[in-house]
């Protein structure tokens, strides 16, 4: 062999040792803590303010760290101390701060156990020889601990360390836009330098309809923006550079607030007018794309016939609002001219405005129709069931083929938009589909009833009748059919609230089936819940009311959290516990086959 291809070869062996080594160190390491959280619904405020308290996971993670004969008081000292990263001397306790230090250094090399943290990251140049003594064992100078100056300064680098590193992963299961007004701030902190590496998205049907908004599809631009004005969202239009003076021009000329009798909720009379004029504009558009679309067996959803219908034939009883100057009854789903430039308008600024695309591009490029994440199987709602029990056809596809087809059906969209081509106009449709369509793996409903709602008497017509997943899920036998078909342990999904106010458990007694809304929406009654899953614990946390947060933040005091334990177990859980093992033993196998081939 000469002297270059030993070279080589050598090159070669140290490149799969390298990666050997990183599998089993991979291998060997304790699962990510992981977070999830769901249905945000824009409130950005809530969610900042509950994301900073990391919903238990300082108390887990500290007891876990710790011997089991830490008392629930130092455990509670400890999470006081890490929380305002400094050392506080309280009655009581006899914890100095060598006892404080070396607490959480045990916590920090629990953390780090197997994990790929960089402690150059976590920790200042000028203390990080020394807390890389302390979590090997060796000895540090006796100042560090005897000092009080230079001890409460290691106190703070350390406590700062740990909220570092105390969420491996964080996994949201959808609906950040809609109903609150910063939908905006929440994607901007899940998409910051501090967060951005440890988020994983899965869309909800909020998001899918702002999606399909910005790929063009002219249905969802109005629906989107009807539920803007539904809620006066009239600032958050301005910070992403929106101009609807176009929209306002047309809708208070057109729909005085006197006129304005159906169940609009808008509280100004702007947003009365511009809510009620896009709920029209918005029945005349779905009904053209329902006739192009014949295979989303949708045509019984063409309202604006049911509503020119009444008022032609007089039978108007049932409607609570008889004043639709734009609608023509001979042909009711035609456009004026005038309503045609308005949506020619808003098109024009959502296929273009930057700002929106800086969002949405965290969506289209990091968020998925599911994600398996270990054993656990994350979805926003459902996946499409029969009422048999089995997976529903759309499309000539079911179950994990059909969330594939709209996956790569919504990327494919979402590369044409960021690039600024033109989406397939297969692609462009679907996303209405997705967003109201019986069979779409985001919605889940007999159809979505907004005619109803709006304009008719009738309350037993207004009902959005759930279909068959909630009932599935209470079988074992449809539990299991989806633990197969995507290879998981446990399915774990938003969407629907849990109240429980009522009594209801957010997991089902097997703990397959986990339900996390996090009731972030006023209309959820604001009571929700998140999932947090530790090496030794997956618990669910029943989140606090904003009246209980301002309640706590006037104390100065971090908000009590109810806690629905849902597994335990008897030692931390390692990646070769987990379905990923499978593929790393393969991987490891075929590098120790090339290595030895090299010393052959």
């Amino acid at each position: 062999m000469n002297i270059s291809a030993a070279k080589s070869g050598f090159q070669q062996l140290d490149q799969l040792s390298q990666r050997l080594l990183e599998i089993e160190g991979t291998l060997g390491s304790n699962i990510p803590s992981t977070l999830w959280i769901s249905d945000l619904h824009g409130e950005g405020d809530r969610f900042k303010s509950i994301l900073r308290g990391r919903f238990g996971m300082l108390y887990q993670t500290c007891k876990e760290a710790l011997p089991k004969t830490f008392s629930v008081q130092k455990l509670q000292y400890l999470v006081r101390v890490i929380r305002k990263q400094r050392y506080l001397a309280e009655a009581g306790l006899t914890m100095d701060r060598q006892d404080v230090i070396l607490c959480l250094a045990e916590v920090i090399k629990y953390k780090l156990e197997g994990m790929a943290h960089d402690l150059g990251g976590m920790v200042k140049a000028e203390y990080r020889p020394w807390v890389g003594r302390l979590l090997a064992g060796r000895a540090v100078p006796d100042p560090v601990f005897e000092e009080p100056l230079i001890a409460e300064r290691f106190i703070g680098e350390l406590c700062r360390a740990i909220k570092k590193v105390l969420v491996d992963r964080i996994m949201v299961l959808g609906d950040i836009w809609d109903r609150g007004a910063q939908p905006d701030k929440i994607i901007r902190i899940l998409a910051s330098k501090d967060y951005a590496a440890m988020v994983r998205l899965v869309y909800g049907n909020h998001d899918v309809l702002w999606m399909g908004a910005a790929v063009g599809n002219r249905c969802l631009i109005a629906e989107a923006m009807r539920i803007t004005c539904r809620y006066d969202h009239f600032e958050l239009m301005s910070r992403l550079g929106f101009n609807l003076s176009r929209l306002l021009e047309f809708a208070v000329k057109t729909y005085p607030v006197e006129k304005c009798t159906g169940a609009i909720k808008a509280k100004t009379a702007e947003g009365r007018a511009m809510e009620k004029a896009l709920s029209v504009i918005q029945f005349k558009l779905e009904d053209h794309l329902i006739g192009e679309h014949p295979e989303y067996e949708m045509g019984h959803r063409r309202s604006i016939h049911d509503l020119a219908a009444r008022l032609s034939l007089g039978e108007s009883s049932d409607l609570n609002d008889h004043f639709f100057p734009t609608i023509d009854l001979a042909a009711p789903a035609s456009l004026t001219a005038e309503e045609a430039a308005v949506m020619d308008d808003l098109e024009q600024q959502f296929l273009h405005n930057v700002q929106l695309k800086r969002l949405l591009q965290f969506f289209f490029e990091r968020g998925h129709t599911y994600y398996v994440h270990y054993n656990l199987l994350n979805i926003h709602a459902l996946v499409p069931s029969t009422a048999d029990g089995e997976f529903e056809e759309f499309l000539g596809l079911r179950g994990k083929a059909l969330l594939d087809f709209i996956d790569a059906s919504i990327k494919r969209a979402g590369k044409a938009y960021l690039t600024g081509t033109e989406p397939q106009v297969a692609d462009r449709a679907l996303f209405f589909y997705l967003w109201c369509g019986p069979k779409s793996p985001f919605f889940g409903k007999e159809a979505m009833k907004t005619f109803e709602r709006y304009y008719r008497k009738d309350k037993e017509c207004q009902k959005e009748p759930s279909l068959f997943w909630k009932t599935n899920m209470q079988t074992d036998a449809f539990k299991q059919k989806m633990l197969k078909e995507f290879n998981a342990q446990r399915v774990i999904f938003g969407h629907t609230p849990v109240d429980v106010t009522k009594g209801k458990k957010m997991a089902s007694e097997d703990g397959v089936a986990i339900n996390i809304d996090g009731g972030f929406a006023a209309a959820y009654y604001n009571r929700g819940h998140a999932l947090v899953h530790t090496p030794l614990q997956l618990y669910g946390v029943i989140l606090p009311t904003p009246e209980e947060m301002k309640e706590a933040n006037t104390r100065s005091e971090s908000v009590p959290l109810l806690i629905e334990v849902i597994d335990s177990f008897d030692r931390p859980l390692k990646i070769k516990d987990t379905f990923r093992a499978a593929e790393l033993l393969a991987e490891k196998k075929s590098i120790l086959a090339q290595i030895r081939a090299l010393g052959e």
